[in-house]
C-alpha cells in the first residue's frame, strides 16, 4: 500500500469514527427529545431515533471492515442547552441533525465508492430532518457554518462524569 493510499485509508477511518461518535450522541440526544417532545411529533422523533440507531450500527460494521475498533458511546452527554419542554426538545433535535450533517460532510470528503454514496445519503437525510425540526437552510450543509461552535459532533459532548469514568 502506498503512503498516499494509507493516508487516505486513515482519513476515511478517522471520519468514520467521528460519524460513529456523532451517531452515538444523536441516539442519546433523541432519548432526551423523546422524553420532552409533544405527542403530535413523537412519531417523527421515534423515526429519527431509529434512523440514527441504524446508521450507528452500519458505521460500527464499516469501522471494523477497515480494521478499526469502533469508538464506544459515552455513558452520558452534556446537552448544548437545558431541555425542559417540547420547544427546547425540537430545538435540540434540529441541532442534533445539523451536527450529524457536519460529520457526514467530512465523511463524504474522506470516503470513496459506496461508502461515499452512503455518507452523502446520510448527509441528505440529516439535513432534511434538521429542516423539518425547524433548523436553518444552508447552501452546503455541514461545512463552514458549524466551525465556530464548541460542542461535540452531534451537538452534545460527553458529560464530565462520563469522561471521568473512562
Amino acid at each position: 500500500m502506498s503512503d498516499g493510499t494509507e493516508r487516505a485509508g486513515q482519513a476515511e477511518l478517522t471520519a468514520l469514527q467521528a460519524a460513529l461518535a456523532a451517531e452515538h450522541a444523536a441516539v442519546y440526544g433523541y432519548g432526551v427529545v423523546g422524553g420532552r417532545i409533544v405527542e403530535r411529533r413523537r412519531a417523527e422523533a421515534r423515526a429519527a431515533y431509529d434512523a440514527h440507531r441504524a446508521r450507528r450500527d452500519m458505521l460500527v460494521r464499516a469501522v471494523r471492515d477497515l480494521g478499526g475498533a469502533p469508538v464506544a458511546a459515552s455513558a452520558a452527554y452534556a446537552l448544548p442547552f437545558p431541555v425542559r419542554d417540547g420547544t427546547a426538545a425540537v430545538r435540540l433535535a434540529a441541532r442534533l441533525e445539523q451536527r450529524v450533517a457536519g460529520v457526514y460532510s467530512d465523511l463524504v470528503r474522506a470516503a470513496t465508492g459506496t461508502r461515499r454514496a452512503d455518507a452523502a445519503g446520510a448527509l441528505r437525510e440529516a439535513t432534511v430532518r434538521a429542516l423539518r425540526w425547524g433548523g436553518e437552510s444552508v447552501a452546503f450543509p455541514g461545512l463552514a457554518e458549524r466551525s465556530g461552535e464548541q460542542t461535540g459532533a452531534a451537538g452534545t459532548t460527553p458529560s464530565a462524569s462520563a469522561s471521568a469514568k473512562r
